[in-house]
């Protein structure tokens, strides 16, 4: 378990943030943020003023990594990329929490490491983290910027031929009554453009292996494009499927069986391929998954049960 509560005994009195930096090696800023999440217990209870004097017992609920022995794909001297698997998140969405990529991060380059962008929980490829404070700002910067070059594959429902982009605007949805779709495609959205290319049709399967190129960073915007244009990706769980089977996913109780079936494959067949930029030197990582290969994932066309 990533995060633990662990007790201590406070000899002299002291202001809660000075408490943390001399005893952890913290900077100023961690201390007081920690505090501020409630992660500093007094009687059991969580104190919020870091600037509060504090002795005797205390708890404390920190991150410490838990590795399972996962190394990165790729290490410079500013950072480092792994190979995420389709489950895991990249950082733990709450204490309970068992595992994320996180722990192989800062298990590897200590507790300043840290993812500098995201990827879906069931996305699979690459993920790049920053090693330490003083790299990170600028890495995460680079992203924001799309100075960084990403390509994904995806095995989408369908035969799909050549290339074609999609530029329609999506905008995130505040209200889920009748649809679980996070986003969705409106005029009143904000610009989003990917670029696709089909590089492989399964005619077993009637399903086609292409390569996107996002060209701007939103939320599911391969996702909800490609399910835009009627050639939703395999195993996607929201886009494509009904509103009951993505109601039983998001509650946990969409069976392996109905989630094979209902959306057309075991696992979002969607995979982080490549990154390419410029940090000090350039740079063109590429995975070595052969996400080609996992086409066993995927369910038999006349087994598939789309909108049931």
């Amino acid at each position: 378990m990533p995060f633990v509560k662990k007790r201590f005994v406070i000899a002299e009195e002291i202001q809660a943030f000075l408490y943390l930096i001399r005893t952890f090696n913290m900077r100023q800023g961690d201390a007081q943020r920690l505090i501020a999440r409630g992660r500093l217990l007094l009687d059991g209870k969580s104190m919020f003023d870091s600037s509060r004097r504090i002795v005797g017992p205390i708890e404390l609920v920190y991150f410490e990594p838990e590795s399972r022995g996962i190394p990165p794909l790729f290490e410079a001297r500013d950072f480092l990329v792994y190979e995420k698997e389709s489950g895991v998140l990249v950082h733990p969405n709450t204490m309970a929490t068992e595992y994320s990529l996180l722990d192989e991060i800062r298990d590897h380059s200590g507790g300043d490491a840290n993812a500098v962008h995201r990827i879906d929980m069931e996305t699979s490829g690459l993920l790049m983290a920053s090693k330490d404070k003083s790299s990170e700002p600028a890495l995460k910067m680079m992203f924001e910027k799309r100075e960084i070059q990403k390509s994904y594959l995806a095995w989408v429902d369908g035969q799909v031929n050549g290339s074609f982009q999609v530029t329609a605007p999506l905008k995130v949805r505040e209200d889920y009554a009748t649809n679980k779709h996070k986003v969705c495609v409106d005029a009143s959205g904000k610009k989003a453009e990917t670029y696709f290319e089909s590089l492989y049709y399964d005619r077993g399967l009637d399903a086609t292996l292409l390569a996107c190129f996002p060209h701007t960073g939103r939320t599911h915007q391969i996702r909800v494009h490609l399910f835009h244009v009627k050639h939703p990706i395999l195993g996607d769980p929201l886009y494509g499927a009904s509103f009951e089977t993505a109601n039983l996913y998001l509650e946990g109780q969409l069976s392996k069986e109905d989630r094979l079936r209902k959306t057309g494959a075991s696992r979002l067949m969607l995979h982080a391929q490549s990154l390419r930029f410029h940090y000090k030197s350039s740079y063109e990582i590429e995975s070595k998954i052969d996400f080609r290969g996992m086409k066993d994932l995927i369910c038999e066309k006349k087994l598939r049960i789309f909108n049931a």
